[in-house]
C-alpha cells in the first residue's frame, strides 16, 4: 500500500499532461513503515530517452544519483518512480517489467488525449517476472517522523 497527498497526485498528473504526447518520469521520495510507503515528494525528472519518447522514458545515472542525494538531504528514501503512458492504460508494459527493480514502487498515469485519466501503483515480484498492483491511499500527507525533514514543493526538478 502507498499513501500520498492530493497535492502530489496533482503534481504527477500535471507533469504527465504537460509532457503529453511523450512519457513523463519522476522519482518518489518518502519513508516506509510497516509495509506502507509514505510518498512525501515527487521529483520531476527530464525524460532523457533519445528516441520514441511516446513509449519510453529514461532516467540517467546522474539524475538517479542527484535524486538519492536530495532524498538523503531531506532525510527520506528513494521509494520509487512514476511515469506516464500516453494514450495507453495505466498498467506496466513488457518494457517496464524488463527494466524495473523489485524493491521500488512504480506509479503509472494514463493520459488520454492530453488529460490524466487513471493512476495505478505497482510492485515487481522478487523473481522480476510479474507486477502486482498496490493500493493507493490519497489524503493528507502522512505524519513525518521527528527525525525527518518535511518535503516541500520547492524541490521541483532534477
Amino acid at each position: 500500500m502507498i499513501r500520498l497527498s492530493k497535492q502530489i497526485v496533482d503534481k504527477i498528473e500535471f507533469h504527465a499532461e504537460q509532457t503529453y504526447p511523450e512519457e513523463c518520469c519522476g522519482m518518489l521520495l518518502g519513508f516506509s513503515k510497516n509495509g506502507l510507503h509514505h510518498i512525501e515528494e515527487a521529483i520531476i525528472i527530464d525524460n532523457r530517452q533519445d528516441e520514441n519518447r511516446r513509449r519510453r522514458f529514461y532516467i540517467s545515472p546522474e539524475q538517479y544519483r542527484q535524486a538519492e542525494q536530495l532524498a538523503g538531504k531531506m532525510k527520506m528514501e528513494l521509494l520509487g518512480f512514476y511515469h506516464s503512458h500516453p494514450d495507453h492504460p495505466a498498467a506496466p508494459s513488457a518494457f517496464d517489467t524488463d527494466h524495473a527493480m523489485p524493491w521500488f514502487t512504480y506509479i503509472i498515469v494514463s493520459v488520454e488525449k492530453g488529460k490524466a485519466a487513471a493512476m495505478t501503483a505497482w510492485l515487481l515480484n522478487e523473481e522480476r517476472t510479474q507486477f502486482r498492483e498496490r493500493i493507493i491511499m490519497v489524503g493528507q500527507a502522512a505524519p513525518v517522523p521527528s527525525d525527518r525533514i518535511p518535503a516541500s514543493s520547492s524541490h521541483a526538478e532534477l
